[in-house]
């Protein structure tokens, strides 16, 4: 009968783990602890306050501790990092693969990263200094060197020979690499056909050349993006010479799409995915105190523009109690399209090509929600207040913010994308100043200019 994993309650078991640290029970602890995987175990530590987290820490079994580290988030693997030697680190990572070693490796400051480096075998360093080389967001600072490859002038007797000589296949393995003599990348033998095919038959002859291979400098999010696509498991990783390097495997995508979840959600506040949550309350606000003067700017910007209306404000009440009514309709509906924008730039659905036919689109959606939305609030301020002056101000202000929050909301993204800055982090601040901005002053200019 096959093991099944229940989900866990982490908020429970989380108060079961801080009040175990407060009665110092731990074995309780480390019963606890035997009954989760590692991806669990790294959860309850991020979820814990920093002195709990490091007697938790102390009660994992060492042989686990390494996978664990894979699986937290760059400020917490830091602090945990931070408590322990070279040589402990070293032996926590024995069973852990290149690529995930490297990512512990890079939560190390230079003075850690260099002892670490100097405690491992001279094999092993070699393969982690040349996963340092490539950038962190990049397919070969995610690769690992656990590979098979093998020549396609041999047969496919001598591969078997060789796997059996082995004993042991890299996980996720599916298929093997092939080069030629000169250790180019010339396609792959998938182990169906390795089992399937007579044994005499060169690897020549059954390799397949049309399988997708990842340059070291891609962007992690086109690796995403062609494992979706295609449908891989794993994909071999070259330089520009075309020699293999390593290869990236789906577990390793899987990450990268958890990631870039975390970071739409958090970038939409200004905040940073890699937090941790329980971080000294002064580290804290001085990251988010930039954002928050930012917003600042944008209200008193909002604000400049409602004062320059004071005096019709101060003769017409009911302006004031309609303002914000088209404020937050034009916020709605400019966050509506730079969601679908953003979006699609981040899937790679939207490039130079299409942009244009999109902005159009989204464009017009605004148009016709501003069509419809002017003839039904402007109907209910008439309805309110007895006006029909006033109610088509409203019904004309409500248009031209509508029309101009979805021109926006499609705009800004893609601006901010040429300038090479993260759209999901800038855009909802920008597109807050213009809406309200652009609200209050077509809403209150009309007003003045026809009622006053």
């Amino acid at each position: 009968m096959a093991q099944t994993f229940p989900s866990i309650d982490k908020a429970k078991l989380t108060e079961q783990l801080l009040r175990a640290v407060d009665a110092q029970s731990y074995e309780l602890i480390k019963d606890l602890f035997a009954h989760l995987v590692a991806e669990e175990i790294a959860e309850l530590l991020e979820s814990t306050p920093p002195k709990a987290r490091h007697e938790l820490w102390a009660c994992i079994d060492p042989e686990q501790q390494g996978e664990i580290l894979t699986h937290t988030n760059d400020e917490v693997r830091a602090s945990i990092l931070e408590k322990l030697e070279a040589h402990e680190i070293v032996e926590m990572t024995e069973e852990l693969e290149t690529d995930d070693i490297t990512d512990i490796v890079q939560s190390l400051d230079k003075d850690g990263q260099k002892a670490f480096l100097e405690a491992l075998p001279d094999e092993d360093r070699s393969a982690i200094e040349t996963a340092l080389t490539f950038p962190e967001d990049t397919a070969g600072g995610m690769m690992s060197d656990d590979f098979i490859s093998i020549r396609a002038d041999i047969s496919l007797d001598v591969v078997l020979r060789y796997l059996r000589k082995l004993g042991k296949l890299p996980e996720s393995t599916i298929e093997l690499f092939v080069r030629d003599r000169d250790d180019h990348y010339v396609g792959t033998l998938k182990l169906t056909t390795l089992l399937t095919t007579d044994g005499d038959t060169l690897v020549a002859d059954v390799l397949e050349t049309d399988r997708p291979v990842i340059h070291a400098f891609m962007p992690e999010k086109e690796v995403a993006q062609l494992f979706e696509k295609k449908d891989l498991i794993s994909a071999a990783v070259v330089n520009d010479h075309n020699q293999i390097l390593g290869r990236v495997t789906i577990d390793d995508v899987v990450d990268i799409i958890r990631e870039e979840a975390e970071h739409a959600q958090m970038a939409s506040a200004g905040l940073d995915e890699d937090e941790d949550i329980f971080a000294p309350a002064q580290r804290a606000a001085k990251r988010r105190t930039f954002w928050l003067g930012i917003n600042l700017i944008t209200a008193i910007f909002a604000s400049m523009v409602i004062g320059l209306f004071e005096a019709s404000i101060e003769k017409i009440v009911a302006l004031a109690v309609l303002m914000p009514i088209i404020a937050s309709m034009g916020g709605i509906a400019g966050t509506q399209t730079a969601t679908i924008v953003i979006r699609a730039l981040a899937t790679g659905k939207l490039g130079k090509s299409n942009s244009r036919s999109l902005l159009i689109k989204e464009t017009s959606v605004g148009f016709l929600n501003g069509v419809i939305w002017a003839a039904v609030t402007g109907l209910a301020v008439q309805l309110w207040f007895d006006d029909w002056a006033l109610s088509a101000i409203f019904a004309t202000a409500m248009m031209i913010n509508l029309l101009a929050a979805a021109f926006a909301g499609a705009m800004i993204p893609l601006v901010l994308q040429r300038m090479k800055i993260d759209p999901a982090l800038a855009s909802g601040l920008m597109l807050t100043t213009v809406t309200d901005s652009l609200g209050f002053f077509v809403f209150l200019g009309l007003a003045t200019i026809v009622l006053i």
